[in-house]
């Protein structure tokens, strides 16, 4: 029997889910996604750490019960909303990536319609890359970028082109 998809919901993200977040620790090497400690990232006010860019950019996720599952940002480009996207790491790679993203998709056309919708994700991160081709997104870049830990490293551009549609099985008539 197939496992139930799941569902989320997206919500504002509160002062609450940004300090959740800040204690996500992440297993080597995905370990590059964890965030500073949450005094920290307030006291710099940097990324979900800043009330207004927090309030423009990022929403949380949610399960079916409530509870924080991850994050998104919807970071704004010329025509191009870029995303940013976290999942909660006990939850990482049990198959739940494809209903995730598309949540995360649905909220970016909603907000922005005209908009191309792309990410980022480091070459290595098969496991984020297969969970991004399932949900539509294809690879249209490479190149290297510096990572928060001031290496460069090399990254895809992935766009969305929407949910790939599966060939018709031919019927006999």
């Amino acid at each position: 029997m197939d496992k139930p998809i799941p569902q989320f919901q997206i919500a504002a993200m509160e002062d609450s889910h940004g300090a959740e977040i800040s204690t996500w620790r992440y297993d080597s090497p995905y370990d590059v996604y964890s965030w500073l400690p949450w005094e920290q990232m307030k006291a710099l006010d940097v990324e979900f750490g800043n009330p207004v860019l927090r309030a423009e950019q990022y929403v949380s996720l949610l399960d079916a019960n409530g509870v924080l599952s991850g994050f998104a940002q919807y970071f704004p480009l010329t025509d191009v909303t870029r995303l940013g996207i976290g999942m909660r790491p006990d939850l990482c790679g049990h198959g739940m990536g494809q209903s995730f993203v598309l949540t995360i998709v649905e909220e970016a056309l909603r907000r922005t319609p005209h908009h191309v919708i792309d990410l980022e994700v480091l070459t290595w991160n098969t496991r984020a890359i297969r969970a991004y081709q399932k949900s539509g997104f294809t690879i249209t870049d490479l190149y290297e970028k510096m990572t928060p830990g001031g290496i460069s490293k090399p990254f895809y551009c992935m766009v969305y082109k929407g949910i790939p549609t599966l060939p018709e099985t031919p019927t006999s008539e």
